[in-house]
């Protein structure tokens, strides 16, 4: 893996500045390497970083699912933001499109978890309007951490007490049936859990970012062309005035482009 363009985080700069000489040329990246690259800001309100793949024309799936277009790296880089965060925040469809599993603890992760305050793994939060999500699944019945489920306010009485019997947390952050994002964000946030990620989906993403809670982008471009009529990686209405966002570090290995991006 090659840097083509350095981080500007200063602590990760400064804590990787003695491999300087080698980063131009292709080699494998370790994990503390890669969490130091990926750090989250020192700060105490939350921060929501959303980490996705894209081919090169655009489609963010194939055959329905991400994995087909991502790679090892990418997957190394998947791991490493979830070793770093608090909580993923997940849509519901991706949920059950992608047969989600609880996270789960890495002994490479553990001492820096620890050090951060943080438990052996980050809580999945599956943001859902209908709840119609299946609690036989390993994300339900065997979390090493609790699952949340994020919903609004007029979600189903059934269903919010289906999810609690399951062993779930039901966190209602929005009036009607769907979920504010800002709430959302901000109800983690007043739980401690303020180093958010959220790996999509495309509906998802494209909530957030219209509703502007997204600080930071971490986007795998695969060199890959599929065509056909996949998803982006982000869905809804367009914005009025688009989002600017600045480019903080790139990596590339076998073609593989691993951009992190800041809202400005």
């Amino acid at each position: 893996m090659r840097r083509l363009f350095p981080v500007t985080d200063e602590t990760a700069a400064q804590a990787s500045s003695g491999a300087s000489e080698t980063d131009a040329t292709d080699r494998e990246w370790g994990l503390q390497e890669l969490a130091e690259a990926y750090a989250y800001p020192d700060a105490r309100e939350p921060w929501l970083r959303a980490n996705m793949v894209s081919t090169l024309d655009g489609a963010a799936q194939h055959d329905g699912r991400s994995q087909p277009i991502s790679s090892a790296t990418d997957m190394r880089i998947f791991g490493t933001l979830r070793g770093l965060a608090d909580v993923v925040l997940v849509g519901a469809e991706t949920v059950r499109q992608e047969g989600y599993r609880p996270a789960r603890a890495r002994e490479a992760f553990a001492a820096l978890r620890e050090a951060a305050g943080q438990g052996p793994a980050p809580a999945i939060a599956v943001v859902t309007a209908g709840m119609d999500l299946d609690y036989s699944l390993p994300l339900f019945t065997s979390p090493l951490v609790p699952t949340l489920v994020l919903t609004g306010a007029a979600a189903d009485p059934g269903r919010v007490a289906a999810a609690e019997k399951a062993g779930a947390e039901v966190i209602f952050a929005g009036d009607g049936m769907g979920v504010d994002p800002a709430r959302a964000v901000q109800a983690l946030g007043d739980r401690g859990m303020t180093r958010l990620l959220t790996e999509g989906g495309p509906r998802l993403l494209g909530q957030l970012i219209a509703a502007g809670v997204l600080d930071e982008l971490c986007l795998t471009l695969s060199p890959l062309l599929t065509v056909g009529s996949a998803q982006r990686i982000a869905g809804g209405p367009a914005l009025a005035v688009p989002t600017h966002f600045e480019l903080a570090s790139l990596l590339e290995e076998a073609g593989f482009l691993f951009g992190r991006y800041r809202r400005t």
